[in-house]
């Protein structure tokens, strides 16, 4: 319809994406994002590593799996387009320990199985020579791992936008969203938009947002806090690309690594501390609200009980740069303490279910009009063309 608007909550890379989306399929139709920030990118975009996932993580057949691979070639394909940076530096997955062979054999068998490109064993020499200053008893190789630059993205999604004739409304924390017959209504203040279709894509928000417009209670949004260091001499010239430890099972941060980013240089992290707020980018950033909710969800025990070392662990590194950097020189010994420091954080929005289980693929709940985006954790912003296609082509 010609008077047809469709809404989108939320302007990171995925809300950006499901609006370019919509403008390209319904040419004509007038599409309104609205985002509580002043600019695009704000949160989980703004703050990434600008890693391009291949697609070695995800069970096979799983949402992820499927969307990251799609999303990986839309994603290379759009950068070339628009003059935007896309680097193919590989990357190697290193296992340190005799334990972590066979989980590191396991990976390669799910990489091949989600179709990764290029993915092989190699052994200490041939990591040698991929990498010539790194350690290891064995890794995998992804030569097709990328990096780019997630907020550079987002913005020229915004830009297609705005030039098909949608907008981007800064500075709009939606407050509530109602039905209106059968069109849904969005407020912020005094400011009321009527749409046809609303699609939540709220990132940090999203179980708060979702609430809103009826959905259920679960899974609750858990920030967790990555910290990085960024090599801040000659050293980072020693990195050529992507280095990853063998992820820890049942656990769905996948470690310190090491990044190299297409401004220049090289970044060392994140950890995984629990934020003490929901946008906690700092140990000072503390909400008691946030902490209140997160208290009444039984999942939050759950999830402690389950994961309490390895979070005692994390909140180590990040107290201490001497611990944090002690667990990176496994990989490359030649960088120190002394050739390091702090650059900054993001927040991951992790959805955790009732029984204390992270949730690990991506999870979108309907809700008549509103479609809710619960779950988009990585490799969502390497997938976000992919889950905009996924999702417009659910609401029809």
């Amino acid at each position: 319809m010609a008077d047809e608007v469709l809404g989108v909550v939320g302007a990171g890379i995925v809300g950006l994406a499901v609006a370019r989306e919509l403008t390209r399929r319904r040419p004509g139709v007038r599409v309104v994002v609205f985002e509580k920030e002043d600019h695009v990118a704000a949160h989980q975009t703004g703050h990434n590593s600008g890693v391009v996932h291949a697609g070695i993580y995800y069970p096979p057949g799983s949402l992820k799996a499927r969307l990251c691979t799609r999303g990986v070639a839309l994603l290379k394909e759009y950068c070339a387009e628009h003059d935007l940076p896309y680097v193919e530096c590989g990357k190697l997955v290193i296992a340190l320990r005799d334990i972590e062979i066979p989980r590191l054999d396991a990976l390669h068998e799910r990489a091949v199985a989600n179709g990764v490109p290029g993915i092989r064993r190699v052994g200490p020499e041939e990591l040698r020579d991929i990498e010539p200053h790194a350690t290891g008893l064995g890794a995998i190789h992804s030569p097709g791992s990328a990096i780019t630059d997630y907020a550079a993205v987002a913005r020229a999604f915004a830009d297609e936008l705005t030039a098909a004739g949608g907008e981007v409304r800064l500075g709009f924390p939606v407050e509530r969203i109602e039905p209106e017959g059968a069109r849904v209504r969005v407020s912020s203040g005094d400011e009321r938009v009527t749409v046809d279709r609303l699609i939540l894509c709220a990132g940090l928000q999203a179980d708060r947002v979702a609430a809103l417009a009826g959905d259920e209670p679960g899974p609750r949004i858990v920030p967790f806090r990555g910290e990085y260091l960024r090599v801040k001499n000659a050293k980072a010239d020693l990195l050529r690309g992507l280095i990853y430890p063998v992820p820890e099972p049942g656990y769905p941060f996948l470690g310190v690594h090491f990044t190299r980013r297409t401004g220049g240089g090289v970044e060392i992290g994140p950890n995984a501390v629990l934020a003490l707020a929901s946008e906690g980018y700092r140990w000072r950033d503390l909400s008691p609200a946030h902490l209140g909710r997160l208290a009444a969800w039984p999942g939050a025990w759950r999830m402690a009980a389950r994961h309490w070392r390895m979070g005692a662990k994390e909140v180590y590194g990040s107290l201490s740069k001497r611990a944090y950097m002690k667990a990176a020189q496994r990989y490359m010994p030649e960088i120190g303490i002394e050739d390091v420091e702090p650059d900054g954080a993001g927040v991951r929005a992790q959805a955790l279910d009732r029984d204390g289980s992270l949730v690990d693929d991506f999870r979108i709940h309907r809700l008549g009009p509103v479609t809710a985006v619960r779950n988009a954790p990585s490799p969502a912003a390497t997938s976000s063309m992919a889950i905009a296609e996924h999702i417009v082509d659910a609401i029809g």
